[in-house]
């Protein structure tokens, strides 16, 4: 056999077991169910670029899920911001969002679009407290603390006052996919929030879960040859979620431990399937189309496959 002939059983093989592993995956495998998602980026075309697989999967209407896309800045360091704005909640609506109003974007000279500022987590943590959880910044804040320990406030009981209206945030792990600086400072502030809602509803319990959790997802940030590896990543994907969540450990089917999606090669409408990822670059993000974005969308693993971990975050000490 020369190599050309292995070359073409291999451009045959391959796909062809991929397209199977799609379907295995997509109906054997844990996935979160009847949840209130957030999925907090940085930039417009976060969603697109690294998150395709999950919100393809995630707002299907069988899984009952509700999808938001949450984006703290409008991506104007080249004055584009009211251009990606728009873009962004076209490429939502291509992923399955169920409205445009699903989109959110946060103008703020707090969080600049920078490839050299990190983001205040504090910052981020407020601003999350104040989308979803309403009363949780009274409960962090040193003055309402105050006002509760001498029972001036006492309509604010620990436990009962905060109540998120979420139930998952997904977002960027601590080295951001690329190492970009805002990416990694939205992992640091979503924990922070999640440890203070923690703090801030201890002793609750309900149904064996404190009241105030949110759980994290976190996208994991790959060495540059599974990158760009494409649909190849999905072999050594598999192995990682069998040794971390599938296998060796049984996957609790509410909170599942690690978390699985990938994009059909095949296109369809009652599936997640790569060419609807690529539309929502192509044709929803078109300022962004510059012609190293092609080679993203084609080579870059994460247009195909994302794997997810969820994290364990303690609550906020006094310290924090």
């Amino acid at each position: 056999m020369n190599w050309l002939t292995a070359l073409g059983l291999a451009a045959v093989v391959i796909p062809s077991l991929y397209i199977y592993t799609v379907s295995i995956v997509a109906t054997r495998f844990p996935v979160l169910r009847n949840k209130r998602i957030c999925l907090l980026i940085a930039h417009p075309d976060d969603e697109a670029m690294f998150f395709a697989p999950t919100v393809l999967a995630l707002t299907r209407p069988e899984t009952g899920n509700h999808v938001k896309i949450l984006c703290l800045s409008s991506g104007d360091a080249e004055g584009l911001g009211p251009t990606r704005k728009r873009e962004l909640a076209k490429s939502g609506t291509l992923l399955g969002l169920r409205s445009p109003s699903d989109v959110f974007v946060i103008d703020s000279p707090f969080f600049p679009d920078s490839m050299t500022t990190h983001w205040d987590p504090e910052r981020i943590s407020h601003l999350l407290a104040s989308a979803f959880a309403p009363g949780l910044n009274e409960t962090t804040n040193p003055a309402s603390a105050s006002l509760r320990s001498s029972g001036k406030n006492k309509e604010n009981k620990k436990g009962e006052e905060v109540k998120p209206t979420i139930d998952t945030i997904i977002t960027f792990d601590k080295h951001g996919i690329s190492g970009h600086p805002n990416h990694i400072s939205l992992y640091h502030g979503a924990r922070l929030f999640v440890s203070q809602l923690l703090a801030a509803t201890a002793g609750s319990k309900e149904k064996g879960k404190g009241q105030g959790q949110v759980d994290i997802y976190t996208l994991p940030t790959l060495g540059l040859a599974r990158k760009y590896s494409g649909i190849v990543d999905a072999l050594p994907t598999l192995l990682e979620w069998a040794w971390s969540a599938g296998i060796t450990k049984k996957d609790k089917q509410e909170r599942p431990g690690a978390l699985v999606f990938m994009n059909n090669l095949v296109p369809g409408e009652g599936w997640a399937s790569v060419d609807k990822a690529w539309a929502a670059m192509t044709k929803a993000h078109v300022s962004q189309m510059r012609w190293f974005r092609y080679g993203w969308i084609g080579l870059s693993r994460y247009m195909y496959v994302n794997s997810l971990v969820r994290e364990d975050v303690a609550p906020a000490t006094a310290k924090d």
